[in-house]
């Protein structure tokens, strides 16, 4: 009944099946299978035995093994959500779950380039098809997964808009697609179709075989070449260029619920993360403080108070028309 270990004639099990066949009928990414296969895998070194003998008590003390192992708390809650298919469904065991529970994660903010370090970085990039895929990443705001998987047909000179087939939650949607974007894409196109790498209706960003597209992690090694020789000292990935595109365009003061669109998310609240890092809004807040001590600029010198006029001047025409005789009495 081991889901885990493959028997001498490595064949899967029949439990290893039966978990596959539940993952394949709600039509799970194979990434998703593959993740949920690990997380009975680790259980199942921590009991050294076949997982479907797991008590609560045990899954209790394979969390506090997590954490005190050092487990970060992502892989931790991806670990719980895999076990919780496996014991939900799989098992139709619910109950062995209840000890179990997700942890808070950190959010911790991303790391924003500048528009200036942006060009450097594409510049640098290793060659022209590398540079025009950071040029989508930044230019139209895509995950890597979304640019390393675009077909030539996905580009629409006309109406000038990418189609993003199947993105985050097997989503369909359109990103914008820039003049300047539109050149580089035609650029590496003319350049990759001479030389054969791109097919007709293919990849538009092909592997070394061109049947199949370059994948992310060949892309994010491109982008640490390309941060290295550019000589910018920050830790960049293409999901990172992807940041810069809403952050910039948020201190452009585009409204955040156009971003919000532009970047493919369900809820406003994770566009609106962007509003922490976008420094140039920062800089245009004026402070309370600024506003309580600040001196007025050029204030003019106050105008000196009037001084009553001389007697006997022009300015007192009652004292000239109306003097007092010289023996005349003052009375009190």
């Amino acid at each position: 009944m081991d889901i885990c270990t493959p028997t001498p004639s490595a064949a899967v099990s029949p439990l290893r099946q039966r978990m596959l066949d539940d993952m394949r009928m709600r039509q799970f990414a194979e990434h998703t299978q593959e993740g949920y296969i690990r997380a009975v895998r680790k259980l199942a070194t921590f009991l050294g035995r076949s997982p479907h003998t797991a008590s609560a008590e045990d899954l209790r003390r394979f969390q506090l093994h997590l954490v005190d192992t050092g487990t970060g708390p992502v892989t931790i809650n991806a670990t719980i959500t895999g076990l919780k298919f496996f014991f939900d469904i799989t098992l139709g065991r619910p109950e062995l779950m209840l000890k179990m529970t997700h942890v808070a994660v950190p959010r911790k903010l991303p790391v924003i380039l500048s528009p200036e370090e942006v060009g450097r970085l594409i510049a640098a990039a290793p060659n022209l098809k590398h540079q025009a895929a950071m040029s989508v990443a930044y230019g139209a705001g895509l995950r890597v997964s979304e640019v390393v998987s675009l077909k030539v047909g996905d580009i629409d000179g006309e109406r000038m808009t990418l189609r993003v087939e199947q993105g985050k939650g097997r989503k369909d949607r359109y990103a914008m697609l820039s003049p300047v974007l539109l050149e580089r894409l035609r650029a590496w196109w003319r350049l990759g179709h001479a030389q054969g790498k791109i097919r007709h209706g293919g990849w538009l960003f092909p592997g070394l075989d061109p049947t199949d597209h370059v994948t992310a992690r060949q892309l994010n090694r491109a982008v640490h070449l390309a941060a290295a020789t550019a000589g910018i000292d920050k830790r960049i990935t293409p999901h990172g260029l992807r940041h810069a595109f809403a952050t910039h365009l948020l201190e452009q003061r585009v409204d955040i619920r156009v971003i919000q669109v532009l970047l493919g998310h369900k809820r406003l609240d994770t566009t609106t993360l962007y509003a922490a890092v976008a420094t140039d809004l920062l800089r245009r807040v004026v402070s309370p403080l600024d506003h309580t001590f600040a001196k007025p600029a050029d204030e003019p010198a106050p105008e000196p108070a009037p001084q009553p006029p001389a007697l006997g001047t022009s300015k007192n025409p009652r004292l000239l028309t109306n003097p007092a005789p010289a023996n005349a009495t003052i009375t009190r």
